[in-house]
């Protein structure tokens, strides 16, 4: 096997939060990471669907990347997911 080159190994302990809602528009299953990793971000996971990002305030603003980065349906899930995450990360 080819030597492999790490770019970082890290642990850390984090805060992880799970959290699941119907809104409005859908459900949503959630899991919210706490880390030091990501300079103050969250990391986002989805766990209907086991996509993630990397978001702050300003990301979780821009509904238009939330539902790119979720796969999310409609233009209305997108807006629901943005104010939560507003609101709690």
């Amino acid at each position: 096997m080819a030597d492999r080159i790490f770019m970082y190994d890290q642990k850390e302990k984090t805060d992880t939060r799970y959290v699941g809602f119907v809104g409005d528009s859908g459900r949503f299953d959630l899991m919210i990471v706490t880390t030091a990793h990501f300079y103050g971000k969250k990391v986002v996971i989805c766990l209907q669907t086991s996509r993630a990002a990397i978001l702050d305030q300003k990301d979780a603003a821009n509904a238009g990347y939330l539902a790119e980065a979720f796969a999310l349906p409609t233009e209305a899930e997108a807006q629901e997911l943005s104010e939560f995450l507003l609101a709690n990360i």
